[in-house]
């Protein structure tokens, strides 16, 4: 076993060295992309030496552009999978490498218009800016150097040249942000979880990219039309041409990104968020025209990460179709409700985990991301999410578990889940947990996943103290979410846990009544499954597969559709072949490609494990004094407030004073301090850490979904 581990550890080494490799000779091509050096000289002698029978112009920008991340996906996918099989699922890490160390990892900007930088975030945000920047001087300076002669030869003046050559350098500085738009939105990236990140956690860089790609592409429309109208050419705008640019779908993608532009702004996206939702969808129509408009070929620059968002949501729609078990449901006062599936017990994942769901009754479309509250140490047959009553789709939900008319049985569809591959929480001497309303719901999971640690591996435990804010007393229901449903034989004693709650707009306690928890369980279906991964364990290897498969695949459609049908027609002059139909057939067989590859391990996958997924169920448990039947094999539970809301002190008509309680903590030596909850409060506790005198400062703002 030791000889086996060692070997994997020497694998996982070879190929982190390769994926590094790899990673800086793509960010070479990066910097030398826009200049004479690598359009006159480098990509020239690259599709001289590619064989272009078989894959045409087209074959050198997918060589150059496209195969580096598919092959660095691959791996990827490869090194999570043996970190699998050699971890044996510990999700506790201890080693994140120099993005995890504290002095990395401590806000550097708190209150700007970004929200929260550290300072691994800042570095790259810099060096992002300086690539943009270069890249647009560089261009400039190529165009510039011969606008005399351009203007001579389109009988235009000087300026309106120099006018056309920058909205063509402000475009091609667009494509850079469009490259890597579709990365973070990918949920089951093997590459940002190389890198440590989250797609939850990665949203943030997606919106980034999306406000510069529209700035640069929005000023890359309006050059053009003013220079089209300064040269009386405004019925350019209308042209669709058989062979290179495609102006008239350029507008169509244009438009496309305005509205969806338009509708992430926050005054529409938090208050209209549905509308929101639904205009994203036009992300189809931008990426379709944006192909046509410039070509299959030159669209290669951004086809990696759309490739692989391709492949994730395909997946994601595979195991949507599966209906899951939920088992039971706990029904709070503070109008909030506790959903347990049944899962996998080799499911594993690690706290601040989330997941989506669908429930068709209330709608077939809308899927809501929830932050996983179980934790996979201790729940090893369920899977636990809390969802606050605070929007149309939440209401309707708790209203039909609320009731005394609730369903039987609930039809639940899921996508996930996803999180991060480890955490750092075990290697502190302190945590400091600060949660605002519904963001105590991913330190649920976390304190569980370290009573679990404190009581089956007997090691030392940090001490935890939990601050949560909440507005109303009838919200402190949530602290006995802390442990699970099945009221859990842990020990509670052997982790160090104070809880300090703060009631901020009630002087006293206005809870005379002894509120209850309510427990529905819930009957089977023959149909329903527990959740588990798309390929279960060896999700990742499949992943890897799929990814390998599908670029071949691809690769082959295309090379024989060249050969035989698009070079007898063109012999590679780009001149007589439409681009539109090029780009058309190059889009469809990305799809079949994809299709093809991940429903063929999809169905060999499910064909194997055929007798292994069998259907979870949960027995009725025993009957309770104060239970309430409303049907034969179901039952309603209450049980009275107790445990951890016992043992929490309140503070009511207060707001917690971080200041003070965080100095109170500069004695650890070891200080990880997470916040949860509102935009003002994180802020709060980001500027606090910030000027903190501890060296070994570890702070993080948590995504959380409610």
């Amino acid at each position: 076993m030791d000889l086996e581990t060692s070997t994997l550890k020497i694998f996982q080494k070879v190929i982190w060295c390769f994926i590094v490799l790899i990673s800086l000779g793509y960010m070479m091509v990066w910097l030398m992309m826009p200049t004479n050096t690598f359009f006159m000289h480098w990509l020239p002698d690259i599709q001289a030496k590619a064989d272009p029978i078989y894959f045409g112009k087209q074959g050198t920008t997918i060589l150059v552009y496209t195969f580096p991340i598919i092959f660095m996906a691959t791996l990827a996918s490869l090194y999570h999978h043996m970190m699998q099989k050699g971890s044996n699922h510990d999700i506790e890490s201890s080693k994140m490498g120099f993005l995890r160390k504290a002095s990395w990892r401590k806000p550097l900007f708190v209150n700007g218009h970004l929200g929260i930088i550290s300072r691994t975030e800042f570095s790259f945000i810099i060096m992002f800016v300086v690539l943009l920047i270069w890249s647009l001087c560089s261009y400039l300076h190529g165009m510039f150097a011969k606008v005399a002669l351009q203007a001579a030869n389109e009988r235009v003046q000087m300026w309106e040249t120099k006018l056309e050559n920058s909205a063509l350098a402000l475009g091609l500085v667009g494509n850079i942000c469009l490259a890597f738009m579709f990365f973070p939105v990918s949920r089951g990236s093997s590459i940002l979880r190389f890198i440590g990140l989250t797609s939850e956690a990665s949203i943030k860089y997606h919106i980034w990219l999306g406000h510069i790609a529209m700035t640069f592409f929005t000023a890359h429309g309006l050059c053009y039309v003013t220079f089209w109208d300064k040269t009386h050419q405004i019925s350019e705008i209308f042209t669709w041409n058989k062979v290179g640019i495609s102006n008239v779908a350029g507008v169509v993608a244009l438009l496309a990104g305005l509205a969806m532009w338009a509708a992430t702004f926050p005054v529409i996206r938090r208050k209209f968020f549905e509308l929101f939702f639904y205009i994203h969808h036009l992300y189809i129509v931008f990426v379709v025209f944006y192909v046509l408009h410039v070509g299959f070929s030159y669209s290669c620059i951004m086809l990696p990460g759309l490739y692989l968002f391709l492949i994730d949501r395909y997946l994601r729609f595979l195991q949507s179709q599966q209906k899951i078990r939920l088992v039971s449901a706990r029904v709070l006062p503070c109008e909030a409700v506790e959903l347990n599936f049944s899962k996998n017990p080799g499911l594993c994942y690690a706290p601040t985990s989330i997941i989506f769901i669908n429930v068709p009754s209330i709608s077939k479309l809308q899927w809501h991301p929830f932050t996983i509250t179980s934790c996979s140490n201790t729940d090893y047959d369920t899977l636990s999410i809390v969802i606050k009553s605070s929007g149309n789709w939440s209401h309707t939900l708790y209203q039909k578990l609320s009731t005394s008319s609730s369903p039987a049985h609930l039809d639940v569809s899921v996508e996930g889940p996803y999180g991060p591959a480890s955490t750092f929480f075990s290697r502190h001497e302190m945590l400091v947990m600060v949660s605002g309303g519904s963001g105590i719901t991913p330190f649920i999971s976390i304190i569980r996943s370290l009573l679990s640690k404190a009581n089956t591996e007997g090691c030392k435990a940090p001490r935890v103290l939990l601050i949560c804010s909440f507005k109303k007393s009838i919200d402190l229901t949530l602290i006995d979410l802390l442990l699970p449903i099945s009221g859990t034989a842990l020990d509670t004693s052997c982790l160090q846990l104070q809880i300090e709650a703060y009631v901020t707009r009630e002087k006293q306690t206005e809870m005379n009544d002894r509120k209850l928890l309510q427990t529905l369980w819930f009957k089977s279906n023959a149909l329903d499954e527990p959740i588990s991964k798309v390929f279960g364990q060896n999700n990742w290897l499949y992943l890897g597969i799929i990814i390998t498969t599908s670029f071949i695949l691809f690769l082959l459609i295309i090379a024989i559709l060249t050969r035989y049908y698009i070079y007898p027609i063109d012999h590679n002059s780009d001149l007589i072949y439409p681009y539109f139909s090029r780009s058309i057939l190059s889009m469809f067989f990305i799809c079949v490609s994809i299709v093809i590859a991940a429903t063929s391990v999809f169905l060999w996958n499910k064909k194997q494990n055929k007798d292994l997924r069998q259907i979870k169920n949960t027995s009725t448990p025993i009957t309770s004094p104060a239970s309430v039947y409303y049907e034969t094999e179901r039952e309603v539970e209450s049980l009275p407030l107790q445990s951890f809301t016992q043992l929490a002190k309140i503070h009511y008509g207060e707001r917690p004073d971080m200041k003070k309680i965080l100095s109170n903590c500069d004695g650890s030596s070891s200080i990880g301090v997470l916040v949860s909850g509102p935009r003002k409060m994180r802020h709060e506790v980001a500027s606090i850490c910030k000027s903190c005198s501890t060296d070994d400062l570890h702070f993080e703002s948590i995504s959380f979904s409610w």
